[in-house]
C-alpha cells in the first residue's frame, strides 16, 4: 500500500515529512487553496514522487511548472477532459508523468463514467465532494467503493485520518485494486503544516 501525503507547504515540515519516506508528497497549484503552493521543494529521499495538484490550469503552466519542480506525478482535481488529458500527455511525454484524476464521491457515484478516463490515467483518486476542491476533511460513504468494477487502480482521499483505520484495513482486505492512501487534512496542525508525528503513527499502523 503506497502513502501520498498531500497539500505540503512548508520548507522544514516537507524536509520531516520527506523522513518518513511516503511514496508521493503532493505540492498545491492553485491560488483559492490555502495550501497554495509558492517556493523551492527541497531535495527529496529516492523513491518519493514529487506530484503537482491542478485545478483546470492551462497546460502550458502545468507544463512549465513540470519543468521548474521536476514533477513526477499530476493530480488533476478539476474538470479536466480526455483530451485535456491527451494533450497534456503529449506536452509532457518527455518527463514520464504518472497522471491521477480526481472524481469527488458522496453517497452515490456511477463509476461506468470512468470507462472512458481509463485508456489516459494511471490512475483514480476518490475525494470527498464538497464545498472545497480537496481538503474538506470528511470521508465520503466508502461504502460506495463497492461497486467499483474498473480496473485502473485508485487513491483513497477524503478526510482520511488514523481514527478510520479499520476501516481502511477493510478495504486493504477487500478486492478492490486500491493502490494508495492520500492524506492531508486530518494531520494537519494548520493548512499545509503536517503533524510528522500522527503521520509516523498512521504510515505505521497501515503501510
Amino acid at each position: 500500500m503506497k502513502l501520498k501525503v498531500c497539500g505540503m507547504k512548508f520548507l522544514e515540515n516537507i524536509q520531516e515529512v520527506a523522513a518518513l519516506q511516503p511514496d508521493y508528497l503532493g505540492f498545491i497549484f492553485y491560488d483559492k487553496s490555502p495550501r497554495n503552493f509558492e517556493g523551492i521543494i527541497p531535495k527529496l529521499p529516492n523513491g518519493i514522487k514529487k506530484t503537482g495538484v491542478f485545478v483546470n490550469e492551462h497546460i502550458d503552466i502545468v507544463v512549465s511548472l513540470v519543468e521548474e519542480y521536476q514533477l513526477d506525478a499530476l493530480q488533476l482535481h478539476g474538470d479536466e477532459t480526455i483530451d485535456y488529458i491527451k494533450q497534456l500527455k503529449c506536452n509532457t511525454l518527455y518527463h514520464n508523468i504518472e497522471i491521477i484524476k480526481v472524481f469527488g464521491i458522496k453517497d452515490e457515484f456511477i463509476f461506468e463514467v470512468l470507462q472512458a478516463y481509463e485508456e489516459v490515467v494511471d490512475y483514480f483518486l476518490f475525494d470527498t465532494k464538497g464545498k472545497e476542491r480537496g481538503g474538506n476533511g470528511i470521508p465520503f460513504n466508502w461504502k460506495v467503493l463497492e461497486n467499483y468494477n474498473l480496473k485502473t487502480p485508485f487513491f483513497l482521499s477524503g478526510g482520511v485520518g488514523v481514527e478510520q483505520i479499520k476501516e481502511i484495513q477493510e478495504i486493504i482486505k477487500s478486492d478492490l485494486p486500491i493502490y494508495a492512501l492520500d492524506v492531508n487534512s486530518k494531520f494537519e496542525t494548520k493548512p499545509g503544516l503536517k503533524s510528522v508525528e500522527n503521520i509516523e503513527i498512521f504510515k505505521n499502523k497501515l503501510i
